[in-house]
């Protein structure tokens, strides 16, 4: 668990969105928009996710607005709420232990990568390095409802463009989201045809392109 206190957290922002999606477009534009950190993300198990973000008053209530704006955009139904000065009690829960569901079989609760890494001694060569060259390139996510529909989607992505990909989301209600990386022009290029090849076999929730996305974003992609 993030070793954080009330006072230091100062204002908790928070987020949830039906979808993967929107919730971390969303995510991009709020650490954009204002100097704020993430401090974890929680999957709501039926097809919502609220990402929590710290920093000053004036800041999280900025980015909140940034956040809700784009997220409404992509139908995302968003909800936000800001929390001054948590209680220290009520911290314990807010800020959530990591916790894993079977059902869905990954993580409920997920942690920024460099708070996953407990021995600060070993080698972080790997992860620091997959930060950086992700943060350099371009983000792609499609999500839909259905698993064919979203295995088609990434292999028809991967078809059409030199791309990489990062792992997979799951909420909970079928829905599914796959993440890619590369260049801006590839990634969009894989997202349009991904998008495409949903059409026949599933429904398409969301899909996006972030273009340089900030490290609050990749910190909390999919493993």
């Amino acid at each position: 668990m993030n070793k954080t206190d009330p006072d230091s957290l100062g204002s908790i922002g928070m987020l949830e969105t039906t979808g993967f999606t929107p919730a971390m477009v969303a995510l991009d534009m709020m650490s954009k928009t204002a100097q704020i950190r993430v401090l974890q993300a929680e999957v709501n198990d039926f097809l919502g996710i609220c990402i929590k973000v710290y920093g000053d008053t004036a800041s999280v209530e900025v980015a909140l607005a940034a956040g809700v704006e784009i997220a409404e955009r992509m139908e995302g139904k968003p909800i936000i709420h800001q929390l001054f000065r948590p209680d220290a009690k009520a911290l314990q829960i807010i800020n959530g232990q990591p916790e894993y569901n079977p059902l869905i079989q990954q993580d409920v609760v997920h942690l920024p990568v460099p708070d996953r890494i407990s021995d600060e001694e070993s080698d972080p060569t790997n992860e620091k390095e997959e930060l950086t060259m992700a943060n350099n390139q371009a983000l792609g996510f499609i999500e839909t409802q259905g698993f064919t529909a979203v295995f088609n989607a990434i292999d028809t992505a991967c078809k059409a463009a030199n791309v990489e990909v990062i792992g997979k989301e799951k909420l909970g209600g079928g829905y599914i989201t796959v993440v890619i990386s590369g260049d801006v022009a590839a990634v969009s290029a894989a997202v349009e045809a991904g998008e495409q090849a949903v059409q026949s076999l599933g429904t398409l929730i969301a899909s996006h392109v972030i273009a340089r996305p900030t490290e609050a974003v990749v910190k909390l992609l999919p493993q």
